[in-house]
């Protein structure tokens, strides 16, 4: 049984307009089953640091001065000599932390070109981008991923002695064909802020740290009790830590909200199935079924096991068709150039792991493709 929890920007929810929240989330809480809580009560995600504030009034002074201080800073993200920033989606940064690691998912890099616009005084408003569903895996957890960018505009007015233009600026961390054409929904920063600790929330739970993972996702609901991608990360919480009675109460309501949900039907049955509830967890299943006849990652474990059975074929078709909802899922590419690898054609073999490794969202898995790639050659060479 699969279990799915919203991850942003490993990169948001398919609605345009989020759901009314429970009015009081704090009765689904159950803060005695973990341990007191090790993450900081009074984080400030948007915090800049001393290298920050060094980076905008003494490395990028300049340009700032002779552009203003949007273009100056657009043009210092846009310029890789300045800032050198690479996609990560293993860990959800703060602005600091993105800024030191010059590295992040797409919510750490918009939180840290956000304090940086703040810090200068610029206006700054957060997208939610309405693109294709991507999903992501680790283990028996699912993830979904959405995507978030900013728009950034001068203040009105005169600073210092530069009038700023009245032009805005869309800032986004993916290429412009990926998210061309999509619409996208303004939402407020503690929507932003929600999403980071619903990642942070996803992270532990990955790592099997239960406990900080609860308090992640606790934290995530009392920031925005509308964002109710967090509400099921509690619930996958719950059910990893055996709380099967608070883990109901949860999918219950959010069904209440979205009847076709899923994610949440899955999680659901999952629950049920669980504690030996099998008829009701079977009717689940059966409606999930009609909802989503084919769940993420159907083809690509479909082709798995054609691939462990030497169906050669037909792991090719199944990978094409998991790569036909995802062309850029890494493990798909990977999948195929296993396939052609065992049929010998080295050349697809070799076009399917670069595809891979150009579309890897870690340096970990980035780092696997490149090192399998350098392999193939090295085995044609001889």
């Amino acid at each position: 049984m699969r279990l799915s929890v919203f991850l942003l920007c490993v990169l948001v929810s398919a609605c345009a307009v989020q759901p009314t929240a429970p009015p009081r989330p704090d009765y689904l809480f159950n803060d005695a089953a973990f341990r007191p809580r090790a993450i900081p009560a009074d984080i400030n995600v948007f915090a800049p640091s001393a290298a920050m504030k060094h980076f905008l009034y003494e490395d990028i002074a300049s340009p700032m001065r002779r552009m203003g201080h949007l273009d100056g800073l657009i043009d210092a993200l846009q310029n890789r000599a300045q800032l050198k920033l690479e996609y990560d989606s293993a860990v959800t940064r703060t602005a600091a932390e993105a800024f030191d690691a010059r590295a992040g998912n797409c919510i750490s890099l918009v939180i840290m070109t956000a304090a940086l616009a703040k810090e200068l005084g610029l206006l700054v408003y957060y997208q939610q981008v309405h693109s294709e569903q991507t999903w992501s895996r680790d283990g028996d957890i699912a993830f979904r991923s959405g995507h978030v960018n900013l728009i950034l505009r001068p203040f009105p007015g005169i600073r210092g002695l530069i009038r700023e233009s009245s032009k805005e600026m869309i800032v986004d961390f993916l290429p412009p064909e990926e998210v061309r054409g999509y619409q996208a929904t303004e939402i407020t920063e503690r929507t932003v802020v929600a999403m980071f600790m619903n990642n942070r929330a996803a992270e532990a739970l990955v790592r099997g740290q239960l406990d900080d993972a609860y308090w992640w996702a606790r934290e995530a609901i009392l920031r925005d009790s509308g964002f109710l991608e967090a509400y099921n990360t509690l619930g996958v919480i719950y059910r990893r830590h055996g709380n099967m009675n608070e883990a109901e109460r949860i999918y219950r309501l959010l069904l209440e909200r979205d009847r076709e949900n899923p994610t949440v039907l899955a999680n659901l049955a999952a629950v049920l199935g669980s504690t030996g509830r099998t008829d009701e967890a079977q009717a689940l299943l059966r409606r999930l079924n009609r909802v989503e006849p084919y769940p993420p990652f159907y083809f690509m474990d479909q082709a798995q096991v054609a691939l462990k059975k030497g169906d050669f074929n037909a792991a090719i078709a199944l990978f094409s068709r998991e790569l036909a909802r995802d062309p850029d899922y890494h493990a798909a590419h990977f999948g195929l150039a296993a396939t052609y690898f065992q049929l010998r054609n080295l050349a697809a073999a070799r076009e399917h792991l670069a595809a891979a490794k150009q579309n890897s969202t870690t340096p970990r898995d980035h780092a696997l493709y490149a090192g399998k790639l350098e392999r193939l050659r090295s085995y044609q060479a001889n």
